[in-house]
């Protein structure tokens, strides 16, 4: 597609025309039908215009007059070679790469901070579905939030032909939003514009958007993709903003925030009984309670509810399948089920990691450790700053007892954010597993440092003090830990673990029991946990993993 006010050339992308083409084009050819325009009679009858021409080619030209004409035909030349370059040599390609960076929020209010989130967030989804655009995931760019970057710096940075910048403003019922899109390359302002719209109408605003900066980014739409950008989730203005205000809250992975991320979603699916990407988003929030927070059976088959419901409203929707499937892997323990869906989901948005991630834990629960590591590879490559899909790449590598590549990729997870403890956790497991007990003390410490409250991490620490002989510094964490279960939620899993470290597989197998009654979500991969290793030769446990993986 052209800008409005170039021409096509007929040519392909980027070469320039040749001089008959020039002088054949529309362009050109608007000069002389201007000239025609005017009244022939203003010329005079044809003996008229004969005798002028004679008497102007017998008279000699001066000096002067040859060297203004001189001159006037040099800047002609000039000017009519800079326009035919701009408008038929220069041929502007499209852009096939963006990053839309997080809207920042100038309402001077704390409150609102989910709108500028939210917008971005469901523009990044909606553009990451046209088939030949390539949009930066949100895990990346939102690693920039609250941060002043040169344009060209993060073009280079993250690989992209354009950055989108936003501003939103919200005064009482009205929202004001400003868009500024930058091509890299040239490093200029390509479009920007501003968008008005009262707090009723706010849920066709990322539609509007999308479509126009899919005109300015000069891409060429196939009608499926114009399709997805016309599609709205929903019309109802209230359900939007309580969907945004869940993802915002959701997006925290904290306890706290996942019981808000509910509320909202719950709120958003009464304000709209036909909202789907609500109920993927209600699923999702009691999915992550169940398997690191409450007890599973209390959440996880409201997740199913949700997760049903949602693809009865839309089975065209990614999102809700893979929370669906990972209801079943987590909760039911049906692994054939779950891979189902989540291959489903990925021929719904081969762009969408969060199912190739889950994918590949379906796999390397099922012994298919190289497809595992090459989905969880994948998840990465869709989003290679995404700080979860990193270190999990590292888990992956430990569960297949790549011990070497799995603490070399936790290492390269920490360089990215040194204050992410998951990736603390899962490294000094990985030490652990090849003996190094030094060193994985030291990466559960740190860990510790950085989320002290973090039960998970302390039995991690409590099984490797035991694994190094150290059975008072072991027995006193775990003492801790059990005391905390009495108000806290902790995977029985874990507790089994340090049990099995300390050589007291009774009560390791009384824990995993345990975790059986409760289908624990950490229970369907308890064969090829490491941590467990010592159990396997068990009568007890071998039973336990048939009666899981039946």
């Amino acid at each position: 597609m052209s800008e409005p006010g170039a021409v096509a050339t007929g040519l392909p992308s980027g070469e320039s025309p040749t001089r008959l083409q020039i002088n054949t084009t529309d362009q050109t050819a608007i000069f002389p039908r201007e000239a025609e325009a005017k009244p022939r009679e203003s010329l005079g009858n044809s003996s008229e215009r004969q005798s002028l021409s004679a008497h102007r080619a017998a008279k000699p030209l001066s000096g002067r007059t040859k060297l203004l004409v001189g001159l006037g035909i040099a800047v002609l030349l000039l000017v009519g070679g800079y326009f035919g370059y701009r408008y038929l040599g220069s041929n502007p390609k499209q852009i096939d790469s963006i990053a839309v960076m997080p809207f920042v929020n100038e309402s001077g209010n704390s409150d609102v901070e989910y709108l500028g989130d939210g917008i971005t967030e469901t523009l990044i989804t909606s553009l990451s579905k046209l088939s030949n655009l390539n949009v930066k995931p949100r895990s990346t760019v939102f690693r920039y939030k609250g941060k002043v970057t040169d344009p060209h710096i993060l073009g280079t940075e993250l690989k992209v032909g354009a950055i989108l910048y936003g501003r939103v403003v919200q005064r009482g019922q009205d929202v004001e939003l400003f868009v500024e899109l930058i091509d890299v390359n040239s490093d200029k302002v390509i479009w920007s514009e501003q968008y008005r719209r009262r707090q009723s109408d706010i849920a066709s605003l990322q539609a509007d958007i999308a479509r126009d900066l899919s005109g300015k980014l000069r891409l060429e739409l196939s009608v499926a993709d114009r399709q997805t950008l016309s599609k709205k989730d929903t019309s109802n203005p209230e359900a939007y903003q309580l969907y945004l205000r869940g993802r915002y809250e959701w997006n925290k992975f904290s306890l706290d925030g996942l019981t808000k991320s509910i509320e909202f979603f719950e709120r958003a699916v009464q304000a709209d009984p036909t909202y789907a990407r609500a109920y993927s988003g209600l699923a999702d929030s009691y999915i992550n309670l169940g398997v690191d927070y409450v007890p599973p059976a209390d959440v996880m088959p409201k997740a199913r509810v949700a997760a049903i419901q949602a693809i009865a409203l839309d089975d065209s929707l990614a999102e809700a399948h893979t929370s669906l499937g990972s209801y079943k892997m987590f909760y039911e323990w049906d692994i054939g089920s779950a891979e189902e869906e989540y291959r489903k989901a990925i021929r719904l948005d081969v762009k969408y990691a969060n199912a190739r991630h889950f994918y590949s834990h379906c796999l390397q629960f099922t012994g298919r450790e190289a497809e595992a590591i090459r989905e969880m590879k994948a998840a990465v490559d869709l989003e290679p700053l995404s700080l979860v899909n990193n270190a999990e790449l590292g888990w992956a590598y430990y569960l297949a007892n790549q011990h070497d590549a799995a603490i070399e990729q936790l290492r390269k997870t920490i360089e990215l954010d040194p204050s992410f403890s998951y990736s603390h956790f899962i490294l000094g497991l990985a030490f652990a597993a090849k003996g190094d007990y030094v060193k994985a003390v030291g990466a559960l410490s740190e860990g510790q440092r950085l989320s002290p409250d973090w039960l998970e991490l302390q039995a991690a620490l409590a099984y490797t003090h035991a694994l190094a002989g150290d059975r008072r510094e072991a027995e006193a964490l775990l003492a801790r830990l059990l005391n905390s279960t009495a108000t806290t939620y902790i995977n029985p899993v874990l507790i089994a673990a340090v049990y099995a470290a300390l050589r007291d597989n009774a009560k390791a197998i009384a824990w995993l029991e345990r975790g059986y009654r409760e289908k624990g979500s950490w229970m369907r991969w308890i064969a090829i946990e490491p941590q467990l290793a010592l159990l396997r030769p068990d009568p007890r446990f071998q039973d336990l993993v048939s009666r899981v993986n039946k």
